[in-house]
């Protein structure tokens, strides 16, 4: 199978296998073309050359509609829900767009039917009546997967299932995993996640630049070895930042004090000058608020303060006044501007900088969004080129370039490597690294804990919507920040 995109070559030749009843596991770096694979799949983009086979006959995969037909369902690391209806709505809505005529449906079935695919994920808690606008990402995420569990698909594809579960919402995802291909369901599972490839798949197919280079049977692969055969190279092994780096003396940046806001409450603590902040929790802790409450995306009370001055409630531009930047963790929903091009993203902050007059300055905007495109290692084919058409690592990386371009002296960061490879995530810590020792203050929101290990000096978790333990030094570790966010 070959895909081309204008200036790129997104698939090259590929050619792979996918069995009932098995996990298959597809890796790679971000542009590996591993979501040009699975929207083929979903129907949502066409092969140039090439043929796909179901149950050995050839198959053209000509829409959405008609990937569901042949049992195929894919649920994407990008959310696909509507935020205005509700749980139920939601999860029925694959019903309906496969019904010819307009019909009713009983809202008591509705809610019986999301009851249940909610409790086979271990979340029957959750009202099917709520509105998905209200949840958590970990949650809407989770009512993606409900939704496709329900389809009872012949071929189901999971591109980053857990970017945003906790541990304990993971396990039950795997739980479910494997009873579905002990169905005789085929599980095409895309990660990032080596560990949890290497726990559940069956096999495992390597992609880089476009083509397959290795499918192997999981038994006892080494995770070097897949490193390897992912990024062409050996990744050295670098010890936690906290233990190279210490910015106890230096000054205060962030002043928090009684922070309270829905999902949180009376929080206080401090961020200095060079310091890289974490914030760990489970996903009902009040930890995915935390961002968009320091920013002024949503009404608090309580003090803020950047550099000693106190900033206004649920006011973002005055945030960015004071020297904030926030990457938010919903890439595609808030973060990004799809439409528009690389160039626009990066400077889109920013744009007194490149202006005069009222006139955008082109040729000013094109020197520093190259300036960061080389500064993130971003892979792009020009310039000009869509954010819509980049891969979900890719995508980030310009986010963050955004960020950099207002020269904060505080970055908020949520979920900063959700999505993103390996290789990838160790570029993206040497540039936070590199950007902390620069004074700029960092906050790490993450619900990955070596995330957070690897790279706070220390680390705030919560729980309930309080803190509940700050840890330093040698008490960062993924046991003691899980203990601290589940305990009683």
């Amino acid at each position: 199978m070959t895909k081309r995109f204008p200036g790129v070559l997104a698939l090259d030749h590929i050619e792979v296998a996918f069995r009932a009843g098995e996990v298959h596991a597809v890796i790679g770096e971000n542009g590996a073309g591993k979501s040009t694979l699975m929207n083929i799949l979903a129907g949502d983009l066409q092969p140039n050359d090439g043929q796909i086979f179901i149950d050995g006959k050839p198959a053209i995969i000509a829409s959405p509609l008609a990937s569901r037909a042949h049992g195929i369902t894919v649920v994407y690391q990008e959310l696909a829900l509507c935020s205005t209806l509700s749980i139920a709505e939601n999860i029925m809505m694959p019903d309906m767009a496969a019904r010819s005529v307009a019909t009713f449906v009983p809202r008591e079935e509705m809610r019986r039917e999301a009851r249940f695919a909610l409790a086979r994920l271990g979340m029957g808690h959750l009202d099917p009546d709520t509105k998905v606008g209200r949840l958590s990402v970990a949650e809407a995420q989770l009512v993606e997967i409900a939704r496709a569990i329900r389809q009872k698909a012949r071929l189901l594809v999971l591109d980053e299932p857990n970017s945003a579960l906790s541990t304990r919402e993971s396990e039950r995802l795997f739980e479910v995993v494997r009873q579905l291909s002990g169905e005789g369901v085929a599980v095409i599972y895309v990660s990032h996640h080596l560990d949890e490839v290497l726990d559940i798949a069956h096999r495992i197919t390597v992609m880089r630049d476009g083509r397959t280079i290795e499918t192997m049977v999981n038994d006892n692969v080494p995770q070097e070895r897949l490193i390897r055969a992912m990024v062409g190279r050996e990744l050295g092994s670098a010890k936690p930042w906290s233990a190279q780096h210490s910015s106890r003396d230096a000054p205060v940046v962030l002043a928090v004090d009684s922070l309270t806001a829905p999902g949180l409450e009376g929080i206080s603590f401090t961020v200095r000058s060079g310091e890289i902040l974490g914030i760990g929790g489970l996903p009902d802790s009040g930890k995915d608020r935390l961002g968009d409450v320091l920013f002024g995306l949503s009404a608090r009370s309580g003090r803020i303060a950047v550099d000693g001055q106190d900033l206004p409630a649920a006011n973002p531009s005055a945030s960015i006044r004071h020297g904030m930047a926030y990457v938010p963790a919903d890439r595609r929903g808030a973060g990004a501007l799809l439409a528009m091009s690389v160039a626009d993203n990066v400077v889109s902050a920013a744009l007194k900088q490149f202006s005069l007059s009222g006139f955008l300055r082109r040729a000013r905007i094109k020197r520093a969004a190259r300036a960061q495109v080389a500064r993130l290692d971003a892979r792009i084919s020009h310039l000009g080129q869509k954010l819509a058409t980049l891969s979900g690592g890719n995508q980030q990386k310009i986010i963050l370039g955004r960020s950099l371009v207002t020269n904060p002296r505080l970055l908020v960061l949520h979920e900063p490597t959700r999505g993103i490879d390996v290789g990838a995530k160790a570029e993206i810590y040497s540039i936070l690294r590199q950007i902390a020792g620069e004074g700029v203050a960092i906050i790490m929101i993450s619900s990955e804990m070596p995330e957070l290990v690897l790279n706070a000096e220390r680390v705030l978790v919560l729980r309930a919507g309080r803190l509940s333990e700050e840890l330093t030094g040698t008490d960062i570790n993924e046991e003691a920040i899980l203990a601290r966010a589940m305990a009683s």
